[in-house]
């Protein structure tokens, strides 16, 4: 039989476990980082590693979009927010009224990619016939019109793969490729995730879409891309989005309320150092300065 004495002892030493273990999260300094889909994958890869050097600071990922991390920012509420497209002056205001002062990091470059099925013979495409299959008054709604036909796609109608309107992807792709003032045609498939629309692309040969290079797979081809009929057509890679050669090239960022400081600025740091990059090189984004990984 169990002694009144042991049980006693066993309870005393189980609640001062969990009281020590208690103490030493609570001193653990939490960094909120929320915000951009095409990030969120380096940023938990980020957030995993510096755990495991400093393990006084745990850093808390979610995604949702590049406008559920500025809403954040404009709020106050997020130490880092992450965005694949820079925010706007209406948005900078907003965040000031609220007595915030946002301050943004270039974290990583990337390649926006245009994504088409193996079985699609393009392998170029220029601003012009992208906008005409995704602009609001595009004219082109089968492969034929861009004289292919596309093995497995039976009635030769193209599904456009989109993004959700609060992504920062959808809205620089939107700007870049349709202008200012172009808009989406109706009847797009708006995928949460970029992955999501990887995944549709690689399953649909009559698909076409667009992502970070990050998300690419070798089920899945990336025509080159050239802004004019007759201009230098290049793929996007690691090398022509450091270079900006690529036309689609863009800075992926964290934003922080007024300058950087103590854990927030030290894991800011540890980002943009050689071993942080080297991990965002390894998630397919490249780099924001030279580096050599392993």
């Amino acid at each position: 039989m169990i002694s009144k004495f042991l049980l006693t002892s066993v309870g005393f030493a189980v609640s001062t476990f969990l009281a020590a273990s208690s103490s030493l999260a609570a001193d653990r300094t939490l960094i909120q980082n929320t915000g951009s889909d095409t990030l969120v994958n380096v940023a938990q890869s980020w957030a995993e590693e510096y755990g495991k050097i400093n393990q006084d600071v745990a850093v808390a990922v979610s995604g949702g979009g590049t406008g559920t991390g500025i809403a954040a920012m404009i709020a106050g509420t997020v130490d880092l927010a992450n965005a694949s497209r820079a925010m706007s002056e209406k948005e900078i205001k907003q965040a000031e009224a609220n007595g915030h002062k946002p301050v943004e990091h270039t974290v990583a470059l990337d390649a926006l990619a245009v994504y088409l099925h193996p079985a699609n013979p393009i392998g170029s495409m220029t601003f012009q016939q992208i906008a005409d299959i995704y602009g609001r008054d595009g004219k082109t709604t089968k492969w034929s019109d861009l004289g292919v036909t596309v093995p497995g796609c039976q009635d030769g109608k193209i599904v456009v793969v989109s993004r959700q309107n609060n992504s920062g992807t959808y809205v620089y792709f939107k700007e870049e490729v349709l202008g200012e003032k172009g808009k989406f045609r109706q009847g797009t498939l708006d995928m949460n995730g970029s992955k999501d629309v990887v995944d549709l692309v690689e399953k649909t040969p009559c698909a076409i879409g667009y992502s970070g290079m990050g998300y690419a797979t070798k089920h899945v081809k990336m025509p080159c891309v050239s802004k004019e009929a007759g201009g230098a057509c290049v793929a996007p890679s690691l090398e022509t989005a450091l270079n900006k050669t690529y036309p689609i090239a863009r800075g992926l960022y964290m934003y922080t309320n007024g300058e950087a400081k103590g854990a927030v600025k030290a894991y800011l740091d540890w980002i943009l150092s050689d071993v942080g990059q080297c991990i965002a090189v390894g998630q397919g984004f490249a780099p924001v300065h030279a580096v050599k990984c392993k």
